[in-house]
């Protein structure tokens, strides 16, 4: 689990719209100006809205819906104590104030099925650093609206609203905020939209479930900022346990319409075993590290989505440590293009995104040692979606057809077009290694029964596996790498023999916009 950034041998409804005239914070996370202030070129590229919603969240009703069951602020855990009373399918209002539920760690609110929760204006559930979890059990088909969810403490990994995944769940026009661990967990065939997740500890949403299949999951028009407070990455070095949204093993996600900005790490990482991801029109900006990383993961289609100022923090770092792999803002590794595994693509398509001023450009990766069954498989435990058995990749079989390709997740069948890659240095106050499109691997090394060994893969994932720039725009002093992070092209160079890439696209070397 977990992804190795490093070239090392070892181991849907139109809610928002609805989102758009409501106003929202523009400051980094703590008041601090964000890499927002150095940039005048960048309110002129737009391709997509932000979802404003933190600062105003829309107001729940004022007075009780009918028939709905009221819940006294006053009066502690009265929000868990009905619901355990009532039956199935119950509407419960929050009125205005600060709910608290039984100061015991483990007190928490069990939804029956149907069950729906509405808040009035004001109306908070606040776990004061005593409570781990807000809403937990297996009902399916809960609602939760117009809510804050603060202060609880849930432990690492773990999630403190949908604790247990359970399907079905509703989540809209809810803020999430200031909890440790996952502000919310994921079911099958969950709704997030409209809702604010703000300043959580390690992930706004950590979409995992253990058990059963996590299907059919719709993230909309939400605010997502501020996310792992805990710095998780820095006391966990290459845990892979942070974003403003995590992703696992999910199939079929549309991810659209959202505000991803000032996370403490990436912005969106799925992490493998994802398939079938639409990722669209959503402004991600100002994030620590990536805006999007896809590891491990099959057929997606990111499109029409605004990139920027993007991996100033975590780019530079590599940078200034003499680390030459080309950190990127959009990072696919071993990932692509599927057709045997059914989704509405067999392909990862890059289209129609404006990517500016971030630390570097789009990087297509693919680690030779990294494969089912390898120990340098950081995902453990986990084989690719077309072999159900681990251990039916190893010697002698692995290095025959078909396990020879079905044992390995494959950077292949990506097409990357009609996108406008927008670069200033002087704004990003970078040198080098801040400029790069990459389309690489390393050479193959490890375990020693490895039959990915030598450049193999390097050659197959640079000419052999149908990855693709074409009919692109440049703007700005790009560089480009292909095979090895040693191999550093100009645009011409790209382009011609043997690397063929980037056919009809343009390049213009000025700074800006």
């Amino acid at each position: 689990m977990g992804i190795k950034w490093r070239h090392r041998a070892l181991p849907v409804a139109p809610v928002a719209l609805a989102l758009l005239a409501v106003a929202g914070c523009e400051s980094a996370p703590g008041g601090a100006p964000g890499p927002a202030a150095a940039s005048s070129a960048s309110a002129s590229v737009v391709t997509s809205e932000r979802a404003r919603v933190c600062a105003r969240p829309a107001p729940g009703p004022t007075k009780a819906p009918a028939g709905a069951v009221t819940v006294d602020p006053g009066v502690v855990g009265d929000l868990a104590a009905k619901t355990k009373s009532h039956p199935p399918g119950t509407t419960f209002w929050l009125r205005p104030g600060t709910h608290r539920l039984d100061p015991d760690r483990y007190a928490q609110v069990i939804p029956k099925k149907g069950d729906r929760y509405v808040g009035a204006p004001g109306a908070v559930l606040d776990g004061r650093k005593k409570n781990q979890y807000a809403f937990g059990g297996g009902a399916h088909d809960v609602t939760i609206r117009h809510l804050t969810v603060q202060r609880f403490v849930a432990p690492h990994d773990e999630g403190v609203v949908n604790h247990d995944s359970a399907d079905g769940w509703v989540i809209e026009h809810a803020t999430i905020q200031h909890n440790s661990a996952a502000g919310l967990m994921a079911g099958a065939r969950q709704q997030v939209r409209a809702s604010c997740l703000r300043d959580n500890g390690q992930y706004g949403m950590n979409a995992y479930k253990g058990g059963g299949a996590l299907r059919g999951l719709v993230v909309e028009g939400n605010e997502i900022v501020g996310n792992n407070t805990g710095d998780w990455e820095r006391r966990r070095e290459g845990c892979g346990c942070t974003g403003g949204i995590k992703f696992w093993a999910v199939d079929g996600a549309d991810v659209r319409g959202n505000w991803v900005h000032d996370n403490r790490g990436t912005g969106l990482w799925a992490d493998t075993n994802n398939n079938d991801f639409r990722i669209e029109k959503n402004v991600i900006e100002d994030n620590d590290g990536a805006a999007l990383i896809y590891e491990t993961s099959y057929n997606a289609v990111i499109r029409k989505n605004t990139i920027r100022r993007n991996n100033w923090v975590e780019g530079r770092k590599a940078a200034d440590s003499g680390d030459d792999f080309p950190f990127a803002t959009v990072y696919l590794s071993e990932s692509g293009g599927e057709p045997r595994v059914q989704a509405r693509t067999s392909k990862i398509e890059v289209y129609g995104n404006v990517l500016e001023d971030n630390w570097s450009g789009i990087t297509l990766w693919e680690n030779a040692d990294r494969f089912c069954n390898s120990p340098a498989n950081t995902s453990s435990g986990d084989c690719t979606l077309l072999v159900p058995k681990t251990d039916r990749c190893a010697e002698p079989a692995i290095a025959e057809a078909p396990l020879y390709a079905d044992c390995r997740w494959k950077t292949q069948r990506v097409d990357i077009h009609d996108n406008r890659f927008l670069l200033d240095k002087a704004v990003l106050r970078c040198t080098e290694k801040c400029d790069r499109m990459a389309l690489l691997a390393n050479y193959g090394t490890y375990p020693d029964w490895s039959p990915y060994q030598g450049e193999k893969v390097a050659e197959a994932v640079t000419h052999e596996q149908h990855n693709r720039w074409h009919d692109n725009t440049y703007v700005g002093p790009w560089k480009f790498v292909a095979k090895d992070p040693s191999t550093v092209l100009d645009a011409g160079q790209w382009q011609g023999a043997p690397y063929q890439q980037d056919a009809g696209s343009t390049f213009r070397t000025r700074g800006g916009g």
